[in-house]
C-alpha cells in the first residue's frame, strides 16, 4: 500500500510540475528541486520531518542551479 501511495503521490507531482510554469528558471528550479527532494526525503526516513527537510534542501538546491542558468542566460543574450 506504501508503494501505491507514492506512486500516486509522484505522479501526481510530475503532473503539477509539468501542468504549472515559473517565470525563472531558479524559481522552476526551487519548485522541482523541492518535489524531487521531499520525495527522496521521505524515501530515505520515512518521516515527515525527513520530507521537510529533504524539500528545504532539495529547493536550495534547485534554486541554486536554476539561478545559475539564468545568469549564463542573461550573459548569452547581452
Amino acid at each position: 500500500m506504501k508503494k501505491f501511495n507514492l506512486l500516486i503521490l509522484t505522479i501526481s507531482s510530475v503532473g503539477i510540475l509539468t501542468l504549472t510554469g515559473c517565470a525563472t528558471k531558479a524559481e522552476n528550479g526551487a519548485l522541482i528541486g523541492a518535489g524531487a527532494g521531499a520525495l527522496l526525503g521521505q524515501a530515505i526516513g520515512g518521516n515527515t520531518g525527513s520530507t521537510v527537510i529533504g524539500a528545504g534542501v532539495g529547493a536550495i538546491a534547485g534554486a541554486s542551479i536554476g539561478d545559475n542558468e539564468d545568469r549564463k542566460d542573461a550573459q548569452r543574450y547581452r
